[in-house]
């Protein structure tokens, strides 16, 4: 990475050294609440059977590697979103950091890389919690923890550029409401994508975090793809290159005048 991204990245550890009390609560104590609720107290109930559905393995290690997926997304689209609006709009920093040798394409690389920081720091905490409670080992554990991140920076770039075209932030709250909450609870985190109604399944086999959450579960739990390994990574990848131009051009747009 060139010197003027990493400027933009020390800024925002710097800022978060001072704010880091504020997330860390809910870094440790969300996974441990999701996986005692859903993965332990719905999990018995998924496990004792009585539906025309069943799983191969315990619903706790079903929905772990899948939570994973789908922390990462909302950490990723939780820091692209109201922090960008506010550098934009509210507190107007990106102004003052366009007024140094820092371009726009520093700063959108920047960001990026400093909310992959982030999902690094979550995503090992999520790891150890789900071997933890014995939803899987170290080591694949370990091993969910790359593409959990592909998938946040991965949504986040595209976000970026989402949020540098509105005008104010009614449009997150939208984007919130109709398109990460769906996308939480529809592409494959909870149960499997194939008890969806036949015309629900092609759509979410589209979506981004399901392709996330296939390849945390296929590393989590050394199981088999619904989709090619390689497929999914190479549309993670495509969303994240996609994202930065788009939003190299947007934040261009928005901010030089």
């Amino acid at each position: 990475m060139a010197a003027t991204p990493l400027r933009v990245l020390e800024a925002s550890a710097r800022v978060y050294r001072r704010t880091w009390r504020g997330s860390v609560v809910s870094t440790f104590l969300n996974p441990v609440l999701f996986l005692l609720a859903m993965g332990m107290g719905l999990g018995k109930l998924v496990d004792a059977g009585g539906g025309e559905a069943t799983l191969d393995i315990t619903y706790l290690k079903f929905l772990a590697p899948g939570l994973l997926a789908a922390t990462a997304m909302t950490t990723g689209a939780g820091d692209s979103a109201f922090p960008v609006m506010a550098g934009i709009k509210w507190r107007k920093t990106f102004e003052a950091v366009l007024a140094t040798p820092v371009g726009v394409r520093d700063l959108v690389v920047g960001l990026i890389s400093w909310v992959g920081v982030r999902l690094l720091f979550v995503t090992l905490v999520y790891s150890g919690v789900m071997t933890a409670f014995g939803a899987t080992t170290v080591v694949e554990g370990l091993l969910a923890v790359p593409p959990a991140v592909l998938t946040g920076v991965a949504f986040a770039a595209v976000i970026v550029a989402y949020t540098a075209r509105l005008e104010d932030e009614q449009g997150l709250a939208s984007l919130f409401r109709w398109g990460i909450t769906p996308l939480f609870l529809f592409s494959g985190t909870f149960f499997p994508v194939s008890q969806l109604w036949g015309w629900m399944q092609p759509v979410a086999y589209t979506t981004p975090l399901f392709h996330g959450v296939s390849l945390c579960r296929g590393l989590a739990l050394g199981t088999g793809y619904v989709v090619h390994p390689l497929f999914s990574a190479a549309y993670l990848l495509t969303m994240l290159g996609l994202g930065l131009l788009v939003a190299n051009r947007y934040m261009t747009r928005r901010l030089v005048k």
